[in-house]
């Protein structure tokens, strides 16, 4: 069963940054990981993702201020936050498929077979 656990997130200060990490065990062959988001009273969002042949994709809101990249050989996802900014605010969730091989905008959360716990990240102005 894979599960995956979030570390990362907090508060900052606009133009602060932050990274989420997000460990994945369970599963040996290649993956989907990425970031979704949700603010009270507003849908869950992609964000930013690495497919399994590592074609990544970023939403256009947060392009050039937030990077994801993974460590394949410890099983290990990041999404680097810079330039933190008010809308940015949010829990943001890690996510996992195995049927998501290139990537060439966010998968569907039908798509998304686990999720991580959450972590807030809450940007003051």
């Amino acid at each position: 069963q894979v599960q995956l656990v979030e570390s990362g997130g907090g508060s900052v200060q606009a133009g602060g940054s932050l990274r989420l990490s997000c460990a994945v065990s369970g599963y040996r062959y290649s993956y989907f990981i990425g970031w979704f988001r949700q603010s009270p009273g507003k849908e869950r969002e992609g964000v930013a993702g690495i497919g399994g042949d590592d074609s990544t994709f970023t939403i256009r809101s947060v392009k050039d201020r937030f990077f994801v990249s993974r460590d394949n050989a410890k099983n290990v996802a990041y999404l680097q936050m810079n330039n933190l900014q008010p809308e940015d605010t949010a829990m943001y969730f890690c996510a996992f498929s195995s049927r998501v091989n290139n990537i060439q905008n966010m998968p569907s959360r039908s798509l998304i077979e686990a999720w991580g716990q959450g972590t807030q990240v809450t940007v003051s102005s």
